[in-house]
């Protein structure tokens, strides 16, 4: 069972709404939230393009967009090499399509996520090298290719890198780290300590998209022209969850209004592959519709068709390519559910539920799904998941956390019994020797400082709020803090000891529960809720019995009771509008 955790800071939101003249629920939420002071307050309520900051301010930006103009001009071979997730993919995508635009001789390399592994590689510089690239310029990878850069600066070539991930250390023996920067001509990430870019939080499109807005400039390019190649942005800003905060929040803002009447023939096809075509397009189908399909072409086959896509010009060529993409996820789809089940029996078969850092290793599982799993499994337990299998050299896997444990800092105290490993607290990649398999399973979990009460789930609330204070303009207030994502979840809102008049089953698959509910003053307002709902009834009987649970189905009056979280909406049908509370957790 969950644990409600009721959000309470002490600041007179009464004279905050007066000031501000929003109302006092919106104050609570934006402090919930981290946004204290009035200015943010009024940037995040009305946030638009003009909140971008000057690209310029990030480090080695200037002498990465003078490098490149020097490039431009001499016609010079510049090849952009991505990686094969959906923020790489579109990183590809902006740099090729924006370094073309500008004017460069430009073509991209996207390793194979199977035989090339994560990031720029040797083979890829060779390669390069042989082709006649005079300069490389990595998109959402490159800043832990030490000895890769080196090599390229080795064979004399120019080496740009574009990337958003933590920058790499070493630890000395009294425990001191010092980090280690690659040999490359300008390395644009604003993670580097003496980087003086404010925000911190861009995906590898964030930071490849701040690149643009200076070249743009630089080669006389119309703002508007570079503006336009936000919807990308936002795609991969989604995907590759990162806080919907500060600049990324408008940059998902902006992007979702681009994208909802794009121009690109790739995603058109794909938006109509999928079935949303005609829906108003919002973070959930990018998160889930749109970039999975993206996602499936790294997975199964070749990233490359994902970015082919984005680039199409022909519809045909284009709806051909959705279809490929669209049937990848289907299997992709097939394959998880598999895995998870499979994952579910080998940690209750094999006692490692015990655990509080689960590692799950299954020989036959596809390497490229190990993520998903792990993350699935993570939601179902509650707990820090690695999932292995056999790769082409040893053991392989990612993991996915959960806020109160580092991964990337468990890893590193396991670093000894890893071949490779990297990421970031909350998800995490590794490699290592078959016969290391149960000691790193023993030294995650006898190092963990996790406790029980770490693997609780919680539930964090923004306030209680009573079902009469609920109307339609303050659920359209509450809609000027989208677009929700990580950083920025949707409000979450509870009231107790609510009577249900109503609960009506619905749906084709019978996977909907509808509610009338009656508040302590009389107030009728509907209730939806789309968790297991044998579980809700099995819980309503053994609470309140049979019979009244028979009368609360039948709209009989009843004696039942229940503590409800929600968030607000507002329900459209036939032309009328009213409020409506979507249950997250009862009790």
């Amino acid at each position: 069972m969950e644990k409600w955790l009721l959000k309470n800071n002490k600041v007179d939101f009464k004279q905050m709404s007066q000031r501000l003249n929003i109302s006092e629920i919106l104050c609570r939420i934006l402090i919930n939230r981290g946004v204290t002071d009035d200015e943010s307050v009024v940037s995040f309520v009305n946030s638009n393009i003009n909140g971008l900051t000057n690209p310029i301010l990030m480090k080695d930006l200037e002498i990465g967009i003078k490098i490149i103009k020097l490039k431009i001009n001499e016609n010079k071979k510049i090849r952009i090499v991505g990686d094969f997730d959906v923020d790489g993919i579109i990183s590809t995508y902006l740099l090729y399509k924006g370094l073309t635009e500008c004017g460069a001789n430009v073509d991209y390399e996207i390793p194979h996520r199977i035989s090339d592994g994560y990031g720029i590689n040797k083979n890829i510089i060779e390669i390069a090298k042989n082709d006649g690239i005079d300069t490389i310029i990595t998109c959402d990878n490159g800043i832990s290719a030490i000895e890769q850069i080196a090599y390229a600066k080795s064979l004399g070539m120019t080496c740009i890198i574009t990337d958003h991930h933590d920058v790499p250390f070493k630890e000395d023996s009294d425990g001191s780290r010092t980090l280690i920067i690659p040999n490359a001509d300008s390395i644009i990430n604003c993670k580097q300590i003496d980087c003086e870019y404010p925000f911190k939080l861009l995906c590898g499109a964030g930071v490849a998209f701040k690149f643009l807005q200076a070249l743009y400039e630089e080669m006389g390019q119309g703002k508007d022209k570079v503006n336009a190649l936000i919807e990308y942005v936002a795609i991969a800003t989604v995907c590759d969850v990162v806080d919907l905060i500060g600049e990324n929040r408008i940059i998902v803002q902006e992007g979702l209004k681009l994208l909802n009447n794009t121009q690109n023939m790739g995603l058109k096809a794909l938006i109509s592959e999928t079935g949303i075509e005609g829906k108003k397009i919002g973070v959930y189908h990018l998160g889930f519709v749109i970039g999975p399909c993206l996602n499936a072409s790294g997975r199964l086959d070749s990233a490359k068709k994902g970015l082919k896509l984005l680039l199409s010009e022909d519809y045909e060529e284009a709806k051909c390519l959705a279809k490929e993409l669209f049937e990848l996820n289907k299997e992709r789809k097939e394959m998880t559910l598999k895995g998870v089940e499979d994952a579910i029996e080998i940690i209750e078969k094999q006692g490692i539920r015990k655990d509080k850092i689960l590692v799950v290793y299954n020989a036959d599982l596809h390497e490229s799904i190990a993520g998903i799993i792990a993350g699935k499994i993570r939601e179902k337990y509650h707990s820090p998941t690695f999932v292995l299998t056999d790769a082409e050299h040893g053991i392989k896997g990612s993991g996915r956390s959960i806020e109160q444990y580092n991964m990337f800092e468990g890893l590193f105290m396991c670093k000894d019994l890893l071949l490779r490993f990297g990421g970031h607290p909350m998800a995490a990649g590794l490699s290592m020797e078959p016969e290391n398999l149960e000691k790193f399973r023993v030294c995650l979990n006898t190092q963990t400082t996790l406790t029980d009460e770490d693997l609780i789930p919680k539930v964090y609330i923004d306030m209680q709020l009573p079902f009469n204070n609920i109307s339609i303009s303050l659920v359209e207030e509450i809609e000027t803090l989208e677009p929700y994502g990580k950083g920025n979840h949707k409000p979450i809102f509870a009231e107790k000891n609510i009577k249900i008049a109503k609960a009506t089953i619905l749906g084709a698959k019978k996977n909907v529960l509808k509610f009338k509910f009656l508040s302590t003053y009389g107030k009728t307002i509907e209730g939806i809720y789309f968790g297991d709902i044998d579980k809700f009834k099995c819980y309503l009987i053994n609470k309140f019995g049979d019979e009244e649970t028979m009368k609360m189905f039948n709209g009989v009056s009843n004696n039942i009771r229940i503590d409800i979280t929600f968030t607000v909406s507002i329900n459209e049908y036939m032309g009328n509008r009213s409020v409506q509370v979507v249950i997250g957790n009862y009790r």
